[in-house]
């Protein structure tokens, strides 16, 4: 089946749903959790480190803050805060109850499952107080999200005043040369790996169609602004490959 007779891209031969019901995309998440982790490594060349180590010192934390890892999967942004001892507590919350069950595994084998406790709630409705966050991380998660501008508006709601939100996402390089290559290397290379070592073909068709379907970073930076968050800004990470997005609530 080509491009032509879809009237689309396909991704490893398959047209996958973008579609983004939360009950779909949590069983998916579900069935990949046991190998999420090596294929996040593999599949971005060791990148995936130093993409969530850029999103978590733009947060210019203290040491004593109370973070929310937001779409938290494996618990890899929440364990590299605590870690460098530059948050005090973080709230992992994820709707993937195995990806929960790995971190967790995580947690428990570094002795850090006191300091990151974990919950399975939906970003749309997040069981956290208002004002009670002094920030939010979202790492390769917000474009999962049934409804992204009733994300951020919870992301919104919890920060308290002057705390800082960073979001990781991938994108689509506008530069003609990496683009190409990026979106050979998406449709063609990525999911047949993907299949190939997690044995589920339908979830790594779906993470690069998904990431093509994504809103631009100049309307995503928009929302942030309209969840009536300030100081929004996108960086480009590896070539515009991902994108890094900071925000603060009001003060």
């Amino acid at each position: 089946m080509t491009e032509a007779d879809t009237g689309g891209p396909t991704y490893g031969g398959i047209s996958p749903d973008t579609g983004r019901a939360p009950e779909k995309i949590a069983g998916m998440f579900d069935a990949i959790a046991g190998r999420y982790d090596l294929l996040n490594h593999v599949l971005s060349g060791g990148q995936d480190l130093y993409w969530r180590w850029q999103a978590v010192r733009r947060l210019r934390l203290t040491g004593d803050a109370q973070v929310l890892d937001l779409c938290t999967g494996t618990c890899d942004v929440a364990r590299t805060m605590v870690r460098r001892r530059l948050a005090r507590r973080v709230l992992g919350i994820d709707f993937s109850a195995e990806m929960l069950k790995v971190g967790q595994r995580k947690l428990r084998d570094e002795g850090r499952a006191a300091v990151i406790p974990l919950i399975r709630a939906d970003a749309m409705r997040l069981p956290v107080a208002s004002g009670s966050m002094d920030a939010v991380t979202i790492a390769f998660g917000i474009r999962n999200v049934q409804d992204a501008a009733v994300a951020l508006a919870e992301v919104a709601r919890v920060l308290k005043p002057g705390g800082r939100l960073a979001i990781l996402e991938f994108s689509t390089p506008q530069q003609p040369l990496v683009r190409a290559a990026y979106l050979w290397y998406f449709r063609n290379v990525l999911p047949r790996l993907g299949r190939l070592v997690s044995r589920h073909g339908e979830a790594y068709a779906y993470l690069p169609a998904s990431v093509e379907s994504f809103t631009p970073p100049a309307q995503f930076v928009a929302q942030l602004a309209t969840a009536g968050l300030v100081r929004c800004e996108a960086v480009p990470l590896t070539f515009g490959v991902v994108y890094l997005y900071v925000a603060e609530r009001p003060s």
